[in-house]
């Protein structure tokens, strides 16, 4: 290919040549864009994902499938999160783009295009730091070895100067001005090197100065990797008032109860977050795990979840759930349960509406998903997402926050319960579970699991099983004197 171009190099001119290049790259490029969308629509390339299309389009994730924005790594990158990452290179990355447009050969135009398109991608998704930092790096390394190989050059700049005697000016033709400048002699600088901004003490301080940086930078590389990115997400760890670390293992816990205390063949209901988690170290099935590519699964979980008792139990059912799991962290402050999660939970649930599955309890018969769920219920008439006394019906209805907040008023021995993630006191009363029974809470209360009920053995619904069981069934009225005196008369 290169020898047929320089062929044609040689038999044009150059103008020539150049109108015939650009004419073959924008011919090349509209034919392998209609070979594309002609192999995509003809099923010889597989389609786009959602990933793909919200990398352009912003908002299409959130409206059409939200599980993709649902996800932490998917959401756009905070400002804060490219100074944690980057530290002093977010001000050295656009010097060494800089550089690059000074001398613009084929490796500083890769470099340019690099930094540019992933600048735009770090932008869009949290995780795509991953694709912008090796430019950063490379951009941030040219900046610093320039202005160390302007400011670390061995030579001593002193500025010499001499004296000369001038005896051009005879060629002006005043014989009188040339003989009193000839006598006079005129101070010259030497211009034997650089000085001025350039001497030995404004390069020690740009020098150290710059030293200090990257000794920082990287005592905060060090740090970040230490303290953010190398524990693992099942293990947490807390600082205590007098700086000593404070292991929290309630997840190895909760899995480990699992593990020993269900049958082999249990089946646990929890957000697709865990399923790998639960599947691996507690060795249970998951109705949904984190490989996320059945979206009417995980929209069925969010479903239940955001429902009542009785319509989530007939779904749980429906699909052999024995155990449900969530995370609550309003004990100790963790922020990444389930509550907070739970707008995206509802979101999905709704969004994936499949209109030919229908739960028929009671007189719910062919009602479609969309209808049994709807987020709107969930914000007060102000627009607020509220957990306590103000929450919605569709709010403290819901299995998820029945089983977050079941019996956390009784950690507080009669005062108002306080919510440490959303600040926020609770009723004094918490909720009530009829077709749910509490299995184990973890030390620290961040998991709780929940088993299933079995059906009644006497044919009764679950709600009133569950009141006469806790004495609130109905009571056998007493007998009135006059009724106990007839029936003691009608037996003499």
């Amino acid at each position: 290919v290169i020898a047929f171009i320089e062929l044609i190099r040689n038999h044009l001119g150059a103008k020539q040549f150049q109108v015939l290049f650009n004419a073959f790259i924008v011919f090349a490029f509209l034919g392998g864009f209609a070979a594309l969308v002609a192999l995509t629509l003809g099923g010889y390339i597989a389609p786009f994902t959602g990933r793909f299309y919200s990398l352009w389009d912003t908002g299409y994730a959130k409206k059409y499938i939200p599980i993709i924005a649902s996800v932490s790594e998917h959401q756009p990158t905070a400002w804060p999160s490219f100074y944690f990452d980057l530290e002093m290179l977010i001000w050295l990355f656009p010097a060494g783009i800089y550089l690059c447009f000074k001398e613009l050969r084929d490796e500083h135009i890769f470099v340019i295009l690099y930094g540019i398109t992933a600048s735009y991608f770090a932008g869009v998704m949290v995780r795509l730091m991953l694709t912008l930092t090796p430019i950063v790096c490379v951009c941030s390394g040219i900046a610093v070895s320039n202005v160390l190989d302007t400011y670390l050059d061995t030579k001593e700049y002193v500025p010499a100067e001499f004296f000369d005697t001038d005896k051009s000016d005879e060629k002006k033709g005043s014989g009188s001005s040339a003989g009193a400048t000839s006598s006079k002699k005129k101070r010259v600088f030497a211009n034997i090197g650089y000085f001025g901004i350039l001497n030995f003490d404004s390069r020690m301080i740009v020098t150290v100065n710059m030293t200090v940086f990257l000794v920082i930078f990287v005592w905060h590389c060090t740090w970040v990797t230490s303290n953010a990115y190398s524990s693992p997400s099942i293990v947490l760890a807390s600082r205590q008032a007098d700086g000593s670390q404070y292991i929290i293992d309630d997840f190895r816990e909760a899995y480990y109860w699992l593990r020993k205390n269900t049958k082999d063949d249990a089946k646990v209901m929890s957000w697709w977050d865990y399923g790998y988690q639960i599947a691996g170290m507690a060795d249970r099935s998951t109705l949904v795990d984190n490989n996320t590519w059945n979206n009417t699964h995980i929209a069925t979980v969010g479903l239940a979840m955001a429902s009542n008792e009785e319509l989530a139990y007939e779904i749980m059912q429906r699909h052999d759930v024995d155990y449900v799991l969530v995370i609550f962290g309003a004990l100790l402050g963790y922020s990444g349960d389930d509550i907070n999660k739970f707008l995206w939970m509802i979101r999905i649930g709704e969004g994936e509406s499949d209109e030919t599955r229908h739960y028929s309890l009671g007189c719910l018969e062919a009602i479609s998903r969309r209808r049994l769920v709807n987020e709107g219920s969930f914000f007060t008439q102000s627009g607020e997402y509220r957990v306590d006394e103000a929450a919605t019906p569709a709010m403290k209805n819901s299995i998820m926050y029945k089983m977050s907040y079941y019996r956390f008023a009784e950690l507080f021995g009669g005062a108002a319960p306080q919510d440490r993630v959303r600040g926020t006191k609770l009723p004094s009363e918490g909720p009530k579970l009829t077709h749910l029974e509490e299995a184990y809470t973890t030390e620290n209360w961040i998991v709780r699991i929940f088993k299933v009920k079995d059906l009644d053995n006497l044919g009764r619904d679950l709600a009133s099983a569950t009141a006469f069981e806790e004495g609130k069934g109905k009571k056998r009225k007493s007998r009135s004197k006059k009724s106990r005196s007839r029936r003691r008369n009608a037996s003499d």
